[in-house]
């Protein structure tokens, strides 16, 4: 573990401090934003619009899974192949994430669903960037998978439902004021087939899948079916349970995808040796890629 986080000579702690400190500071900031509205007495997930499409609220508990790994990002950025990802290719997209982050849970907290549904967008574009220029490096060690591969695989699929969510409650009708109506059930049908069709991909994106990412849609997914009733809506409980179980199809095939890869990488490297180039073979993305 310890080569994983070797400086080369020419990598000095203090280059691109700024950007450095700027990951750090946003992290932290975020993390303490998203866990105060966690574990405030204002119940901010308890306590929001009540739609047709909203989750349970220990959906957000996956908040502090993700900003935990991030942290670790922040601290990979200071070995030499963090550097490389983090500071040279991710650069200025980490710090704005968490700013448009920030402003999303602002707006959340406050009750503004429409800027919320605003930030929340751009805030999906910049993890979603994010993620193409995690998935199109190369792994390289168990610590890019850790603290590049699996949070932004996470961040990905997460914030994706949380679009939906945040548009149904900029949008949507009150489901503790309003009963469900035809339109209301047709929204929410095609959003919860527009996030099997994204699981589908996150499962086929590469021969072992995303396995984190179709976790995170299958995660909302079920939520959502715990928090809609059949006493709220029996269709919507019922088509939600159809999405939560067909969304486990998806996480076996990535699950299957990733034990096979693991297990031909096992045969390669006991056939070939254990040595350096063998670790870092091109083919080596175990939490899924492109």
């Amino acid at each position: 573990m310890a080569s994983f986080f070797r400086r080369p000579p020419n990598n000095s702690w203090s280059d691109h401090l700024l950007l450095k400190l700027a990951n750090i500071a946003g992290a932290l900031f975020v993390m303490g934003a998203n866990g105060y509205t966690v574990i405030s007495p204002l119940d901010v997930y308890y306590t929001g619009k009540e739609t047709y499409f909203t989750p349970a609220p220990w959906a957000y508990f996956l908040w502090p899974v993700i900003h935990l790994l991030v942290l670790g990002t922040c601290t990979y950025q200071f070995s030499g192949r963090g550097k490389e990802l983090i500071v040279d290719i991710i650069g200025w997209n980490l710090p704005l994430l968490d700013f448009l982050n920030v402003m999303y849970i602002y707006s959340w907290t406050n009750q503004e669903y429409k800027y919320a549904l605003v930030f929340m967008i751009f805030t999906s574009s910049v993890v979603s960037k994010i993620y193409r220029l995690v998935k199109a490096s190369t792994v390289r060690n168990i610590c890019d998978e850790l603290f590049l591969h699996l949070p932004f695989s996470l961040y990905h699929g997460w914030t994706t439902c949380l679009i939906f969510s945040t548009a149904f409650a900029a949008f949507g009708v009150n489901a503790q004021t309003q009963p469900v109506r035809t339109w209301t059930k047709v929204f929410v049908f095609l959003s919860l087939f527009t996030l099997q069709t994204l699981a589908s991909a996150y499962a086929y994106a590469s021969a072992e899948g995303d396995l984190p990412a179709c976790l995170a849609v299958s995660w909302f997914i079920w939520a959502v079916f715990v928090h809609q009733t059949p006493e709220k809506s029996p269709f919507v409980h019922w088509c939600a349970l159809g999405a939560a179980i067909l969304s486990l199809c998806w996480l076996m095939r990535s699950a299957i995808g990733l034990e096979l890869k693991i297990r031909n990488r096992n045969a390669n490297n006991v056939r070939f040796g254990f040595g350096h180039g063998a670790n870092d073979h091109e083919g080596s993305r175990l939490l899924g890629g492109h």
